[in-house]
């Protein structure tokens, strides 16, 4: 293996890491000039992030096993090229048909490059110098979905929602340059990889998200959504039959038997609904309720996202204090009270109205960051700790990708149950259309081409209230499963006990274990 020049790897790392944060939680804020621009239906705008993420997330595992068979750089270059290329189509899509094409295409490029960077990094570090290269690498992780929003939205502003992909497209091109200074590794086959389990996992997974996206608009008893949900829950079983039956499977279910590894996988289930759906509902909510500008709703979203960056040094030396269960705990109930608190804010409320649940809810993730990983590994045995870290960085993308879809899908319903139909009966395309219009933040612009006056303002009014019912319905539950979550993860971590394999400390500290950050956020 050559060597290769790890201050150039160290900084590649630290611009791809949060590349493909800012891929996700940058675009969120340009959905609703996306919906005007390219006339696109609810489900059709809710694609442009949920492609991506869905094919992201479901391509990781098996990007990073064919690095390891045809060699880690090679496949860095080949996914940032990849990635580089769908972005620009991304750019100068003119339908959204081809966007959001585009996007989902982009996702495995994404997934090779990420898959792959990490372990060029392993490589070139070793010891406390590794443990270094990582701690910033995932400081930069959170620095992109910090400001991925704020950052969506200034490009907005200054170049159109184009520009968003077109700088990530430039970026990643200029990324490609640092290939030749990166570490050349040797293939190697490893053992056979699980090809029937992941495919079957991620075409059930993308199957479910397909149901619950397509479900508001066609209907539930639509041929395609229903032939979804069904061919969902086919590949799942079959799945699991896999899994129990293959020599080196994707995933080794005994684990979830397991009351640690078992909460842990239930605390990122839970946040991908407290926090990652929001990033990508609440713009166009702020932009039809309250007007913000793409670049505002940025800065006001850093509330949410901004945590992440000082949150998880805060929690490492706090785990050296205090028990996993309990900052398990006390993340859940901050988000627990976040959700609440957020859906007691009524709709056109100042700026600064919901600073505090933000606060609470983007505290409650960053506390997360900084003990999930180890968490996760630390359940397990050593020789077990690789398979334990895939399984659960699958299960927290995944989440991330069906709490996408699933909490815009309740909001849609809820909202569309709550409207006044008749107030909004002057509207062109009828309510279903005003209501979607809405739904992408762009209310204030579809509003336009009813007449000025009463009319104008009691069809404003009633889809702003359905819309605001809709959030804050769908934000009570999200509180309630968290602190449901709350009691529940309580309850498996204190009466869990240590395998005789596993170290003795694992169930209440997960500091001692010092795992390579694996995961995307």
């Amino acid at each position: 293996m050559s060597t290769g020049n790890p201050r150039a790897t160290l900084a590649a790392a630290c611009v791809v890491g949060p590349l493909m944060t800012l891929v996700v939680t940058g675009p969120s804020v340009a959905v609703p000039d996306i919906g005007a621009d390219l006339h696109s239906s609810l489900a059709a705008a809710q694609w442009v992030v949920d492609g991506y993420m869905l094919t992201a997330s479901s391509s990781l595992a098996a990007m990073g096993s064919l690095a390891d068979r045809i060699g880690h750089r090679r496949m860095f270059t080949w996914g940032m090229a990849f990635f580089a290329f769908w972005m620009t189509v991304s750019g100068l899509a003119n339908s959204i048909l081809l966007l959001d094409v585009s996007r989902a295409v982009a996702g495995f490029g994404s997934g090779a490059a990420l898959a792959s960077i990490t372990a060029i990094l392993a490589q070139s570090f070793d010891g406390a110098a590794r443990a270094k290269a990582f701690g910033l690498f995932g400081t930069f992780l959170g620095a992109g979905l910090a400001f991925g929003p704020m950052f969506g939205g200034a490009l907005v502003n200054l170049g159109g929602w184009r520009s968003v992909f077109l700088v990530l497209a430039a970026v990643s091109a200029l990324v490609l340059l640092s290939t030749p200074l990166l570490p050349r590794s040797e293939p190697h086959r490893g053992p056979r990889f699980d090809w029937t389990g992941t495919f079957a996992f991620g075409f059930g997974v993308a199957l479910f998200v397909l149901a619950l996206v397509e479900g508001p608009g066609r209907g539930w008893t639509d041929p395609v959504v229903l032939g979804s949900a069904v061919g969902c829950l086919v590949l799942m079983a079959a799945f699991v039959a896999v899994e129990r039956r293959t020599e080196h499977p994707m995933f080794d279910l005994g684990l979830f038997a397991r009351p640690q590894f078992l909460a842990v996988c239930l605390v990122p289930l839970v946040l991908a609904f407290s926090f990652v759906a929001l990033v990508i509902v609440l713009p166009p909510y702020l932009t039809s309720t309250s007007g913000m500008s793409a670049f505002r709703i940025g800065l006001v979203l850093l509330l949410l996202t901004g945590p992440s960056l000082v949150m998880p040094a805060i929690t490492g030396v706090l785990a050296q204090k205090v028990s996993q269960r309990v900052l398990f705990v006390v993340l859940l109930c901050f988000s627990a009270v976040g959700a609440a608190w957020l859906a007691m804010v009524d709709a056109g409320a100042s700026t600064a109205a919901p600073a505090g649940p933000l606060l609470f809810l983007g505290i409650g993730y960053g506390i997360s960051l900084g003990i999930l990983d180890g968490a996760a590994v630390s359940a397990v045995e050593p020789e077990r700790m690789g398979m334990a870290a895939g399984m659960f960085n699958t299960v927290r993308l995944a989440s991330d990708a069906v709490s996408m879809a699933g909490l815009g899908t309740l909001v849609t319903a809820l909202t569309k149950s709550a409207l006044d139909s008749g107030a909004v009966s002057g509207y062109p395309g009828g309510a279903e259309a005003l209501t979607s219009r809405a739904l992408q933040g762009g209310l204030t612009e579809a509003a336009g081409s009813l007449p000025a006056g009463e009319v104008r303002d009691r069809a404003v009014h009633a889809v702003t209230d359905a819309y605001a019912s809709g959030l804050h319905t769908t934000l009570w539950i999200v509180a309630a499963a968290c602190a449901v979550s709350a009691v529940v993860v309580f309850s498996l971590l204190s009466g869990a006990k240590p395998s005789g394999d596993a170290p003795a400390e694992a169930t209440d500290n997960p500091s001692t274990a010092s795992p390579e950050p694996a995961s995307a956020h």
